[in-house]
Parts: C-alpha cells; structure tokens; sequence
C-alpha cells in the first residue's frame, strides 16, 4: 500500500512539473515592473503619492492582462516598460513629497538648531533636490515612453490607411479590402497581390496589437444566396489562413461568411457590385 501511494505521488510530481515547465515565462520587462511596483508600494508613495501609486498599479495590472492574451510579445513589453516608468513615477513623487514635507519641518527646526543641525538641514536639502532631479526625469522618461507608444500606434494605423479602407466602428477598426484585389471571380483562392497586400495588413495589426480580429467575406447578390454563402465563407477563411501564416495567432482570429446579406452599395450597378464583393477584417483594440 505504502508503495503505491508512493508511486502516486510521483506521478503526480510529474506532472506538475511537465505543466510547469510549459508554463510561459514573464519577459523582463513585466518581471521589472512588478519589482518597480513593489518598491514603490513599500515606500512613502503608499501614503504621500496615493492617485500616482493607482495608476501604476492600474498599468501594471494592463500588463499583466497582456501577458496573459498575448504572451512574451512586443506589445506586453511595451506596456509592461510603461508600466514600471510609471511606478518609478509614483516613488518618486512620494519621494518628492516626503522631501517637501520634511524642508517644511527642517524650517520650524532651523531658528533653534545649532551649527551641526545648520549644516544636517544643508545636507538634507541637497538630497531633497536630487530626490526632486530624479522624479523630474522620471517623469520626462515616461512621457517619452508614451509619446513613442502613441507614435508607433499612428504609424501602424496610418500604414493600414495606404493599403485598404480603414474605419471605426461601435464594433471596432473595419478595415476593407476590395474582393478583386484579393480573388479571381468566383473563386476564392488568394491571387498573388492578395498576398502582398495581407502580409501588408498583418504586419500593421501585429505593430499597433489588437484583442481579437474577425474576418467577414461578402459578395454581392449575382448568383443564389446558398452559393454566395459558400464562397464568402470560403474567401473570409483563406485570408484567414493566409493571416495566420503572417504570424497572427490562429486563437484570435476567426472566419465568417456573410454571402449577399449586408451590401454597402446598389447591386444594380457593375460599380455596386464591385463595392459589395469585399473582405472586412474587423479588429476588436486592446483593452476593450
């Protein structure tokens, strides 16, 4: 009996520790984040910099939202660097703070000390001004650090804009592409541009990140609705295949054949039916 319980437990050591191993490891930026939130929690920002040490406890919980949709990918490092500029802010300015408050009783003490005290208070004074240096530049430092995020965030945006018709909507970024560009008639096998221009796309989603993305495929309404439905599905999965092979994760996208059912202009006109006969990639943004 003991023997079995034994082996048991082994096995159960095991496997607990193959499941460990697969586990994803944090990337050094979200690893330096935590510890920077640490700090700063433990310090006089806890109680002299409360709204600065929120947000960057509200940061770093971003980051770890990231992490866990995303994994070890560019976007969680970017928010998690973020993240950890923004603790680095909130000790600072408790930091700042403490300082403040302690030149202010520093002043009540002065018209009584002595020459030594005269010379403590100098020395004091001088590391309140660095602690004050060094909020300043933290400070500046996450500016920067989201001033460049925001920067790379238009540039993907604006990148998409050249090839494709980009839009928001209340169910999130539309971007359009033209079923002539990307299909034969008829058919739903990507044409050679069609390629060009979806590694184009993909490559601006994965430079400003995203929650989910929907592929749509309509048509317009020559044919019967049955057929239109098999091709549009058809058509929204290949850009889908193609997307995921431009290393779009195969879990945050998916396909959905839409047929004739949602045209966007008259398919009485040869120019209605080309606008009609369309894939949309709906983009669902981080943190929504």
């Amino acid at each position: 009996m003991m023997k079995r319980l034994n082996r048991i437990a082994l096995v159960g050591l095991l496997v607990q520790a193959a499941f460990g191993c697969a586990t994803a490891q944090p990337p050094q930026e979200l690893l330096d984040a935590r510890s920077a939130y640490d700090a700063a929690s433990k310090g006089p920002a806890a109680q002299l910099a409360p709204a600065q040490l929120d947000t960057a406890k509200q940061s770093l919980a971003k980051a770890e939202q990231s992490f866990a949709d995303n994994g070890d990918k560019p976007v969680t490092k970017d928010i998690a660097y973020v993240a950890e500029r923004r603790a680095e802010l909130a000790a600072a300015e408790g930091a700042r703070e403490k300082a403040a408050r302690t030149r202010s009783q520093m002043d009540k003490d002065f018209k009584n000390s002595e020459i030594d005290a005269v010379a403590a208070t100098k020395d004091r004074a001088a590391k309140a001004q660095a602690a004050l240096e060094k909020e300043r530049q933290a400070r500046a430092e996450a500016e920067k650090n989201l001033a460049d995020a925001n920067k790379k965030l238009g540039a993907a945006m604006a990148s998409l804009a050249e090839i494709a018709k980009v839009k928001e909507e209340s169910r999130g970024v539309v971007i359009t592409l033209s079923g002539s560009v990307l299909f034969a008639t008829g058919k739903s096998e990507l044409l050679p541009i069609a390629q060009q221009k979806l590694a184009e796309v993909a490559k601006a989603l994965n430079d400003q990140g995203y929650q989910s993305l929907l592929v749509e495929g309509h048509t317009d309404s020559q044919g019967s609705a049955e057929k239109n439905m098999v091709l549009s599905q058809q058509r929204a999965e290949s850009v889908r295949m193609y997307l995921i092979s431009q290393n779009i994760p195969a879990d945050k996208i998916r396909a959905q054949g839409i047929g004739s059912s949602r045209p966007v202009a008259d398919n009485n006109t040869a120019e209605g039916r080309a606008n009609n006969r369309r894939v949309e990639i709906v983009v669902t943004p981080l943190g929504k």
